[in-house]
């Protein structure tokens, strides 16, 4: 007696797996950063607050990565080589465009970055890098229900972060931005490493 096995990819049966575990697609997030530890970190708590995550370490990469798969949140690095995060986010959204954006980096002064935004007429959130995960994720949350995604459907694996510590972990990103802003314009510079 001969049995017949079908031959099924290992790939096609995760993916079955994961779309049947869910009732519905979780928000698709674009992490893009040159520096591998902060990208590949930012991905794996994403995709452990309900989020599918993907990781491109260059500009080019995540261009043709969104192209392929639209992501409902692009979250990049300002300062990378070749093409900086801004000219990569306007691509992003000009090829998708319900995409939202959060902009990050580890230079205090975004004045010019802030100028740039208003002259290409763009809506995205700008933070200051080290960004506390729960900061992170209350920013994803929030730009994504611009676009109707819930944060509190259990379908999507969202858990509700109380509004109290967020806010308050909030304020003090635009303090320590305001003041790194204030220092580097006025030309000091603090030796425990603010910038």
């Amino acid at each position: 007696m001969t049995m017949h096995f079908p031959t099924v990819p290992i790939d096609a049966s995760k993916l079955k797996a994961l779309l049947q575990s869910q009732d519905r697609l979780r928000p698709l997030a674009l992490v893009v950063d040159d520096e591998h530890v902060i990208t590949d970190t930012l991905t794996a708590i994403l995709n452990g607050s309900g989020f599918a995550a993907l990781s491109a370490y260059n500009a080019a990469d995540a261009l043709e990565i969104a192209r392929l798969m639209p992501p409902q949140i692009l979250i990049t690095d300002l300062a990378m080589p070749g093409m900086d995060g801004l000219e990569l986010a306007v691509q992003v959204t000009r090829a998708v465009p319900d995409c939202e954006v959060i902009l990050f980096s580890g230079n205090a002064s975004m004045c010019d970055v802030g100028a740039r935004m208003q002259v290409l007429n763009c809506d995205f959130t700008t933070l200051i890098k080290p960004v506390h995960p729960a900061v992170m994720i209350a920013c994803v949350r929030e730009r994504l229900a611009r676009r109707g995604w819930s944060s509190t459907s259990p379908a999507v694996g969202f858990s509700r972060i109380p509004d109290e510590p967020v806010a308050s972990l909030r304020a003090l990103n635009d303090a320590r931005s305001a003041f790194s802003n204030i220092s580097v314009h006025s030309g000091l510079r603090s030796s425990a490493g603010l910038h």
